[in-house]
């Protein structure tokens, strides 16, 4: 997954009239919270400018500088203001090192019995002021919770780490390599997208033809060293007793293929024509690959849904744990607040508590239920549930999303496949921005609560239009 261990480029906005040991402190505050978190600094030594702080242009160069020096592991930038900081070295640093990157604003808070001139720090109106220079130069930056904090407060330590994890989804979007496996389904408009504006915003899409990976299928030998090895994978990875051998051969020559083309193309995500060429052509389903792959955090996704990938990257990325493509696809019972997501079968296992490989038995009705081997069946435990949808919206060319969070419940569900109850406040209303916004049926479900870290990497730095179902009050 990229950008896992990323660093993050500190600044310390210093300015002349104030106590220079604000400057130290706060550099050892910092420090010793990055350790504690198991973050990486990149900042200026307290020899290479006064106290390592940034207040001149002269400052703003030299960080500006180390900043672009370590461009590949820089992945945000923290501005930490122990006074008021000068607010055009701190612009002046982030024009000047072009990184791109997200940056969060800290300011330090004053002691109400420390106002005199030895412990005044002035950074509650310092903060507007590097915030008011940003916006002039068009520099995105994010927001404490509190306008002014202190690095040990228990509230920036949670806005240090969701930061973290916004700057981990921006980065691994921008940059974004999409295998596309297949045509779509010819009876599913809905997963069209736009190539093209995926692109212009660093999301690129390789296309195999489904033919080229099902013949490099067919000539691997059924004994091969690579075959064996994969069934004894694909064994390992969920029961496999209900699937005759012929088909876990045929499971395992497309699960090698699939990792090859992943492999060749350094491909972060992949989305598969899972029907009905492949079960009519080679006599499985694919489910058990993309199952293995997603959980592996490289999500794979059915029906050739590029955009409905990007949304499972992209939750991936904000929780460090794997992502589902579901349907919403029924009501419960009389419950408003409730719905029934399913799938075939194949989400990652991550999901399911008990998983066995079985058939897809909708599927079976068209093409026959011997050739859906490698459907995964399993239902889903109570968790806690981010869902969401990235699209393209072609007609006003543009990337648009939504997002919200809720719970996967415990409750009665009698069925197959991939199956959980998600619980979602507010669900009719959800429904109606769903259809009213021409959303695709697919959503994208992650065990986590990450819906404002999505929120934020999606509009503020990504600028992708972004409705928050039911957002909290900040």
């Amino acid at each position: 997954m990229k950008n896992s261990n990323q660093s993050i480029g500190v600044i310390f906005g210093n300015r002349d009239f104030f106590p220079d040991k604000l400057v130290t402190e706060a550099r050892a505050d910092i420090s010793r919270l990055f350790e504690e978190l198991g973050l990486e600094a990149v900042m200026l030594g307290e020899e290479e400018t006064k106290l390592g702080g940034v207040e001149t242009h002269a400052d703003a160069r030299k960080c500006a500088e180390l900043f672009k020096a370590n461009r590949e592991r820089i992945g945000g930038i923290l501005v930490c203001l122990p006074n008021f900081g000068d607010e055009k070295g701190v612009a002046d640093t982030l024009k000047m090192a072009g990184l791109n990157v997200p940056v969060l604003i800290q300011g330090y808070p004053d002691d109400l019995d420390r106002l005199d001139v030895i412990r005044r720090r002035d950074a509650f109106c310092g903060k507007i002021s590097v915030c008011n220079n940003l916006r002039q130069a068009g520099i995105a930056y994010s927001l404490t919770r509190k306008h002014v904090v202190h690095p040990s407060d228990a509230s920036f330590v949670e806005d240090l780490q969701q930061f973290v994890a916004v700057c981990r989804v921006v980065g691994g979007i921008r940059g974004c390599r999409i295998g596309a496996v297949g045509a779509r389904p010819g009876a599913f408009n809905t997963v069209r997208y736009s190539e093209k504006i995926l692109e212009r915003d660093g999301i690129s899409v390789t296309t195999v033809d489904l033919s080229e990976i099902l013949g490099a299928a067919d000539k691997l030998a059924a004994d091969s060293e690579v075959i064996v090895s994969k069934i004894e994978e694909i064994k390992a990875y969920a029961n496999a007793s209900l699937v005759p051998q012929a088909k876990l051969v045929q499971m395992a020559r497309l699960g090698v293929v699939l990792d090859n083309f992943v492999e060749e193309n350094t491909l972060d995500a992949t989305a598969v024509q899972c029907w009905t060429s492949v079960q009519a052509n080679h006599g499985c389903n694919v489910c058990t690959s993309m199952s293995m792959m997603s959980e592996e955090l490289s999500p794979s996704a059915c029906e050739v849904d590029v955009t409905g990938v990007l949304t499972m990257y992209a939750m991936q990325l904000a929780s460090g744990s794997p992502s589902a493509l579901v349907d919403w696809n029924n009501n419960y019972g009389s419950e408003d607040d409730k719905c029934v997501l399913f799938h075939c079968g194949n989400w990652a296992k991550s999901f399911l508590k008990d998983a066995k490989i079985s058939t897809a038995p909708i599927l079976g009705t068209v093409v026959g239920e011997e050739n859906t081997y490698g459907a995964l069946d399993g239902r889903t435990p109570a968790s806690t549930l981010t869902y969401g949808r990235i699209t393209t919206d072609d007609t006003n060319g543009k990337i648009r999303a939504y997002i919200g969070e809720g719970q996967l419940t415990d409750d009665n569900l009698k069925t197959f496949g991939n199956r959980a109850v998600a619980e979602v406040p507010k669900l009719q209303k959800l429904m109606r921005h769903v259809c009213r916004e021409g959303f695709e049926h697919h959503v994208v479900m992650n065990a986590s609560h990450t819906a404002a870290i999505l929120k934020e990497a999606f509009e503020v730095y990504l600028g992708w239009e972004t409705y928050y179902h039911e957002a909290p009050e900040v």
